[in-house]
Order: C-alpha cells, then structure tokens, then sequence
C-alpha cells in the first residue's frame, strides 16, 4: 500500500518550514508582492462574479414573459 503524496502528511511545522523554504529562496519581498497580486485577483473574481451574477439576473428580469391567459388578463 502506497501512502499519499506529501499533502496529507503536512503538520504545521512542515508547513513553517515550506515557509522559512521559500522565503529563503525568493526573498521576502518578492514573496510579499506575490502575495498582493494574489489578494488582488482574488479581490477581481469576487468583483467578476458578483457583475456576472447581476447581470444574469438583470437578464432574466429582461426576459420575462406574461403568461397570463388572454381570457384571464382583464381580471387580473
């Protein structure tokens, strides 16, 4: 029996040192800028899903047909 790949065996001190790892590597600001662009298209797919979600609705709105019976209609 094979045992998974390194995720599931991640503690928070592998983790740490993942960190210390990469921080070694890249420098911190380069790690801190990466990190801002991550924030930011993050911050840009929250923003695009909400217009897209706004305009699903508006058009659904737009769509809306009466489907009120021609009989019916003087009644309602």
């Amino acid at each position: 029996m094979t045992t998974p790949l390194l995720i599931g065996n991640v503690g928070p001190m592998g983790i740490v040192l993942i960190a210390v790892v990469v921080l070694v590597l890249f420098g911190r600001g380069k790690v801190s800028s990466l990190m801002g662009e991550v924030g930011k298209g993050i911050s840009s797919f929250k923003k695009g899903v909400s217009e897209g979600k706004e305009e699903l609705e508006q058009a659904a709105a737009d769509e809306a047909v009466d489907v009120t019976p021609v009989k019916n209609k003087d009644e309602a």
